[in-house]
């Protein structure tokens, strides 16, 4: 058998294992199949990513690199193929590529399309509203995210060789930051096949992205305070680093996801039969099998009502005996090895560790058959189910993690109860529960939130688009407190802000408006000949401003709108009524009759660049109006944001006032404008 050589990409090149290369072998029959790591020029490797990558990338707006990693997503969708083949000596299956390669590529495939959609086509991202300081709204604050200037270095597990590092690098490269990626050893040349193929795409700036296949060496020690260290890994080794003392000294961020014993929750209104008792069954049943149970997130203690407990267990044993096991290239194989030989001991041994607390009702070695390969050669576990009938006395059993195909079922009296044990892992992934019952969720959620980094409930309701337990999604958070590691990945954009430095800007009205590229109330007002409907979309500017004249509001138009549109509220047409309101010192015009009126007094009607009007934002009223009062409008442009080649949104500020100038209401309205 050839022995790969798994290099590294290190300051724009590709490098050969050296005398310091680290094995890696076969999951399914324990031979050499690779060689990686080697010698690691530290300083030319973090220079690279800090001169060339960063500034590079910092260049681009949100929009230039979410349209970048759409390519990359592009490029590796159309050579998957390649990344499952050489993904089989892992000892995963077909089932187990698409959860990480097709998980993986999925996942840029939404960053990019959420740094389109929620992200502005500039470098600079706005947090929240402006805030005022004083009455004349003169000096104002607004918070501002803008991209680190260090390198983000992503150490990854062994389970997910391909997603765990997309998923990082989709954020962190459209934050604007370059990434070093150093795999697990036991699966690198899987990741290695991917950056190679990034790499070959020409997609990437120079320095955006480098690769260790080896040890990193005294990385850590070099790092700086722009720099992040985004870790995947078991808790022993998560402590290890970030107690790195130069880590420390810097406060170089530093984010892990570690050990997980997450649970899931048969509801107490789950009876046997049902359909939620059959998805709870086929939900934990795949979270034992599928990767070989080396997954973060998958279920480690099943929690049952006590009357339930051994349906669960002839259940779920019933369907872990049809599992086949093997070689994963063996058609008709659903399980195949752990990732390495050292992997299948640790496996067994944290799983004797369970059993000094723990009846075994089903698996075990004894029982081990193998379709296709060598049991012993090969890293092969057989799925193995425990049963703990006293969870309270149990300790060892809220500790440790099998990292494999293992799993214990335990009773509890009742939900309090079930939300206790599932709270006694020290902090988890995920917990789920299968249940109708809203107050049960409700219940969990209230009590069992503070101790878990997602709460995935699921029933017959939702079983047919949920996602399942142990699926993080890109939208949502991945993370956990505690035993989790006390990190997050994910969440959308919140991902993309953990590589970002958040900012308190205050200044004047005028300079937050040139900073933000959003016309902040109280800056200059621009005021040209032309009503601003007629003006394309590059002629516009921040801050121009139309101001309408006054349209005096008569109780005919109050009560012709009302009987127009269905809206007889009492406060619009019973003075007696109206005045008994506490709100209201009359009767009063329509809130939707005042924006209407509005539309009339701004709107220039004759065909032009104007496109259309997509939506109506932030609206609030302020002050009610009477028949006999009037309001005029002033329509100013509040933001930019490109869109196609044809034509662009347009942000408008738009105030409604009376008479006496006092505020009446307020919002935002967006239009599509042509270039």
């Amino acid at each position: 058998m050839t022995v790969q050589n798994i290099q590294s990409f290190v300051a724009g090149r590709w490098l050969d294992a050296g005398s310091q290369a680290r094995e890696v072998k076969s999951a399914i029959n324990g031979q050499v199949i690779g060689l990686a790591g080697g010698d690691l020029d530290v300083e030319a490797m973090l220079a690279h990513a800090r001169t060339k990558g960063g500034p590079a990338l910092r260049k681009m707006t949100f929009h230039q690199r979410a349209k970048m990693v759409k390519a990359l997503a592009l490029y590796l969708n159309e050579r998957k193929s390649a990344l499952y083949d050489i993904s089989f000596a892992t000892g995963a299956t077909a089932t187990d590529h698409m959860i990480d390669v097709d998980g993986g590529i999925g996942t840029m495939f939404v960053y990019a399309s959420k740094g389109r959609v929620e992200l502005p086509d500039d470098t600079i991202l706005l947090d929240g509203e402006i805030e005022r300081f004083g009455k004349g709204g003169t000096f104002v604050g607004q918070h501002v995210y803008t991209s680190l200037q260090g390198v983000a270095v992503h150490i990854n597990a062994f389970n997910f060789p391909v997603w765990g590092m997309l998923e990082k690098l989709a954020q962190s490269l459209i934050a604007g930051v370059p990434s070093i990626v150093k795999p697990a050893t036991a699966t690198c040349q899987v990741t290695e096949s991917c950056v190679r193929m990034m790499i070959e795409s020409g997609l990437l700036p120079d320095g955006a992205l480098q690769l260790v296949t080896g040890g990193l060496g005294d990385t850590l020690d070099r790092l700086a305070a722009q720099d992040v260290v985004s870790f995947t890994g078991s808790a022993d080794t998560a402590l290890k680093l970030r107690s790195n003392p130069n880590i420390l000294r810097n406060s170089v961020r530093f984010s892990a996801e570690q050990d997980s014993l997450n649970a899931s929750i048969l509801g107490p209104d789950v009876q046997v039969g049902s359909e939620e008792f059959d998805l709870f069954i086929k939900e934990v049943h795949r979270e034992m099998t599928v990767k070989a149970g080396q997954k973060c997130t998958a279920v480690r203690r099943i929690i049952t009502p006590e009357g339930l407990v051994q349906p669960v267990i002839e259940a779920l044993s019933a369907r872990l005996a049809k599992t086949t096991i093997g070689d994963p290239k063996v058609e008709g194989v659903r399980m195949g090895a752990v990732v390495s030989g050292d992997q299948r001991e640790d496996v067994l041994a944290k799983a004797a560790i369970i059993a000094t607390e723990a009846e075994r009702v089903y698996g075990g070695q004894d029982g081990l058959q193998v379709v296709g390969a060598d049991a012993e050669a090969g890293a092969f576990v057989n799925p193995t189910l425990f049963h703990c009938a006293d969870p309270d006395k149990a300790v060892k059993l809220h500790e440790t993690e099998a990292f494999g195909p293992v799993s214990t079922i335990m009773p509890y009296r009742d939900l309090g109860h079930a939300i206790e044990l599932a709270n006694r892992g020290g902090g988890s992934l995920v917990a789920s529960v299968i249940t109708r019952d809203g107050a049960v969720a409700r219940e969990v959620v209230q009590e069992a939130g503070a101790w878990h980094g997602r709460l995935y409930f699921n029933n017959a309701e939702s079983m047919k688009d949920s996602t399942g337990h142990g699926s993080p999604m890109p939208h949502m958070v991945h993370g956990g407190p505690g035993r989790a590691g006390g990190g997050e990945e994910l969440g959308g954009i919140r991902g993309v802000k953990h590589f970002m430095q958040r900012t308190a800007v205050q200044g004047s009205a005028n300079l937050i408006t040139a900073v933000g590229k959003r016309w902040v109330t109280g800056a200059t007002e621009i005021t040209k000949d032309a009503h601003p409907f007629t003006r394309q979309w590059g002629e516009l500017e921040l801050g121009e401003t139309f101001n309408s004249p006054l349209r005096t509001i008569t109780m005919d138009d109050i009560e012709h709108f009302a009987q127009f549109t269905g809206d007889t509220f009492y406060a619009h047409m019973d003075e007696d009524a109206a005045k008994r309101n506490p709100f209201f010192p009359d009767r009063v015009a329509h809130g939707y009759l005042l924006l209407s009126f509005a539309a009339g007094l701004f709107v220039e009607p004759n065909e032009g660049p104007v496109l259309a009007n997509t939506g109506l934002e932030n609206l609030s009223f302020q002050k009610p109006v009477t028949a006999g009062e009037a309001i005029k409008v002033r329509l100013t442009v509040k933001g930019k944001h490109p869109r196609n080649a044809e034509y662009a949104e347009v942000r408008w500020n738009v105030t409604i006032t009376n008479q006496d100038d006092e505020q009446v209401a307020e919002y935002d309205l967006l239009t599509m404008v042509a270039h």
